[in-house]
């Protein structure tokens, strides 16, 4: 397996096939991205970049995440998404995504590298809690 960093810091496309080959697992999760191509292109305008598990020509996994500094957490890196496809779940795509974000924190000066999760997403939970993740706020939406 290999990880491939799609974007650049500045919000650039670096690998513009990964990421059209991305959207079929990031769906998975995402299903509600209506035009993808200028979905993602907002995120990585914003700050936002993404990171993909490959072997061979099949994306395994995407990662999109940015690092930003606020008054809670000071630096830190935020995970938007992350997501294993189907057929690959339980096979360490989702442990290697968390391992190499991880070390991009540490680099990066990160205090800590959070993310939310669906309340529904209860295989989730279970896999980011072997990852040693906490449970150590609640996430209030307010619909507009």
């Amino acid at each position: 397996m290999q990880l491939i960093v799609v974007t650049d810091g500045a919000g650039a496309v670096r690998e513009p096939e990964w990421l059209a080959r991305s959207e079929r697992v990031h769906r998975q999760l995402r299903p509600q991205l209506v035009d993808y191509a200028a979905s993602l292109s907002r995120v990585f305008a914003s700050g936002g970049r993404m990171l993909i598990a490959v072997q061979d020509d099949a994306v395994l996994g995407v990662a999109v995440y940015r690092i930003s500094e606020n008054t809670a957490y000071g630096v830190n890196l935020y995970v938007d998404d992350l997501v294993t496809d189907e057929a690959q779940r339980s096979t360490g795509v989702g442990h290697a995504l968390i391992e190499w974000l991880e070390h991009r924190a540490r680099a990066a000066g990160c205090a800590m590298l959070h993310l939310d999760s669906g309340t529904q997403r209860k295989s989730a939970h279970r896999f980011y809690l072997r990852e040693r993740f906490e449970i150590t706020s609640f996430h209030f939406n307010k619909q507009l």
